[in-house]
């Protein structure tokens, strides 16, 4: 039987596409509001107020980055998933550690705030900030790989060898950088700094799969 008749889509269909593109908007909400948990109001001691709120400004600039790259991940998410009509076994589990490595976020992205400036652990925090968006890059590609090479029976219709190569490419990009972040955080935390700003800034321009899908 191929995998593209009735009987092997039946067969996949453990899941329906609905209930876990709720599931998870729903996870990705909680991680994406976890994150201004950081951002607390500072305790008067006597120093002024602008002061106080200066001293934070790793705090604002590290919730920024990560609210950014949490959004850019679930629009991405969401148009993978609308290009579905039905998942499979491997395809909820690959996005359940996709979650998995979201929701750490919010963690990752306190430990880098903290100790951005702080010269015991600024390198070790750096590197951990970064790797956590490196690792949940490469799920994310693996999920994407995944559907498009392996998992045409589940797509809502074909796609032209050009869009699959853009969305690949797009994933792809973000694993290396991220990479090449962490090994910076060795160097200097503001590097890393630097580098995930400037990932944020190229997936928010509207390139890669919206021109593919354009042509």
């Amino acid at each position: 039987m191929s995998s593209d008749s009735p009987g092997a889509r039946s067969s996949v269909e453990i899941f329906g596409i609905g209930r876990v593109e709720a599931f998870s908007d729903g996870v990705i909400a909680v991680a994406i509001t976890l994150l201004v948990l950081d951002l607390r109001v500072p305790e008067p001691d006597g120093t002024g107020l602008a002061a106080r709120l200066g001293e934070l400004w790793p705090n604002y600039l590290a919730y920024v980055i990560s609210f950014l790259a949490i959004g850019i991940m679930w629009i991405s998410h969401h148009a993978t998933l609308r290009r579905l009509t039905a998942v499979d076994h491997s395809v909820v589990v690959l996005n359940l550690l996709l979650l998995l490595c979201i929701v750490a976020l919010p963690f990752t992205t306190s430990l880098f705030a903290t100790y951005l400036d702080v010269a015991e652990g600024a390198h070790l925090a750096a590197v951990v900030y970064a790797g956590s968006f490196l690792v949940t890059s490469l799920v994310f590609l693996a999920l994407q790989y995944l559907l498009v090479k392996h998992r045409p029976h589940l797509l809502r219709g074909p796609i032209a060898a050009g869009e699959r190569r853009s969305i690949l490419t797009r994933s792809a990009i973000a694993p290396p950088v991220y990479l090449l972040a962490a090994l910076a955080g060795l160097l200097t935390s503001y590097l890393t700094l630097a580098i995930c700003v400037a990932l944020g800034l190229y997936y928010l321009l509207p390139q890669g799969v919206s021109r593919a899908s354009r042509r």
